[in-house]
């Protein structure tokens, strides 16, 4: 054979027994039962979220958080190895597209948990479906009526504080500066009507009188009429239960007939989105709220503080803004449900077990403690006073 051939025949066998030992070391690989490079199975879950609509300035930073939590996740592994996949639906914020949407999470895409709403109204409209078909159910909204009776609502739990824990720290704030003749307006839906029906209790049991009741649709463009019964009410304060664009617009109407008693807001405000609709009027606000808003004020020592910065970054980063209360929200729901999944794996009944059992979790709207008797997990510590000044939100105490 020639020289010239011979180097090539003895060059191709090489690369010929380098190929036979690569596939040979993968079979061998195979053979012994190593998964690497296996996918394994997707865990599937699902949200439903009010992204258009009168709740919209909810419902965007939760979308916007849960996105990128969910990226986050499937960057660093998945859960336990397992891809997360994550399924978003815009309920318009309308309670008969909230029950529609999860019933297509449960029925088609066969998630595990669903996470959502991010109002009251719409939340609620979903807990028979989610008790019906047994599947847990973390909602993002106030109303303590989301999981109470507790009996009645074994596979739902909610990361917002509940209007109660709201409720009793304005009445303390007017209680401690003797405001005690009281206006409360609200919206016409179940964020409202909550919100009414714990404030009167509390209100009533704490020495309070509420001088004057009045009520306004999420959709009203002026509450000057309801604000004037209030003008000559004789009430040294005025407190409203409501969110944006409502909720602006009322304090817009506040300000332009010079009402010049406090005006005190519920934590349904607690977004910038708020004080930008309230064109100016929203400065002196005060209300209870998560310390997001205000965590560079608060001390390094807060056990708080390093998820506060951590979640103010990457949503600064990922968004180009800064993240709000309910963005926050939809950190805390994401983060119980993803704990929960770790330990039981894709069992629906282990991981409503495994929510139940969440103890000393810190999140960003506090720190959570969920019992059977629980489905919360907040006290008043999680809420800070705080006052708008400057179009900024200033801490008080």
């Amino acid at each position: 054979m020639p020289k010239a051939r011979l180097i090539v025949v003895t060059a191709l066998a090489g690369v010929l027994a380098v190929v036979l030992l690569l596939l040979g070391g993968c079979s061998g690989s195979s053979s012994t039962g190593s998964n690497a490079g296996a996918v394994k199975e997707p865990y599937k879950i699902g949200a439903v979220v009010d992204i258009s609509g009168p709740s919209s300035s909810l419902g965007v930073p939760e979308r916007n958080t849960l996105q990128m939590l969910a990226d986050k996740v499937n960057e660093s592994g998945g859960i336990n190895g397992h891809p997360l996949e994550l399924t978003i639906l815009d309920n318009k914020s309308d309670e008969t597209e909230a029950v529609l949407a999860v019933k297509k999470l449960i029925d088609q895409q066969k998630v595990l948990a669903v996470i959502g709403c991010s109002a009251s109204g719409t939340s609620m409209s979903m807990i028979d479906t989610v008790q019906k078909e047994q599947v847990p159910m973390i909602s993002m909204a106030a109303a303590s009526a989301i999981v109470e009776p507790v009996q009645e609502r074994k596979w739902v739990f909610k990361t917002a504080q509940s209007d109660l824990v709201v409720v009793n720290r304005l009445i303390d704030y007017l209680k401690e500066n003797n405001l005690t003749r009281v206006a409360f307006l609200y919206m016409n839906n179940s964020y409202g009507d909550n919100g009414r029906n714990a404030f009167k209790a509390a209100a009533g049991a704490g020495g309070l009188e509420i001088v004057a009741e009045e009520k306004f649709e999420a959709t009203d463009k002026d509450m000057t009429p309801q604000l004037t019964r209030v003008k000559t009410s004789g009430a040294q304060a005025t407190v409203v239960w409501a969110i944006p664009p409502s909720a602006s617009i009322i304090t817009k109407n506040y300000r332009d007939l010079s009402l010049e008693i406090p005006l005190l807001h519920s934590h349904g405000v607690g977004n910038q989105n708020f004080i930008e609709l309230a064109q100016g009027a929203a400065d002196g606000v005060r209300l209870p709220i998560g310390k997001l808003t205000v965590s560079g004020q608060i001390p390094d020592s807060d056990p708080q503080k390093k998820v506060l910065d951590d979640y103010i970054a990457d949503y600064s980063k990922r968004y180009n803004s800064p993240p709000n209360s309910f963005g926050g929200y939809a950190w805390d729901a994401f983060y119980l449900l993803v704990n929960a999944i770790e330990t039981a794996g894709p069992d629906r009944a282990g991981i409503r077990d495994q929510l139940e059992k969440t103890s000393n979790f810190t999140g960003v709207s506090g720190i959570f403690n969920l019992t059977p008797t629980d489905h919360n997990g907040l006290d008043e510590d999680s809420m800070v006073l705080v006052r708008i000044q400057n179009g900024q939100w200033k801490l008080m105490e």
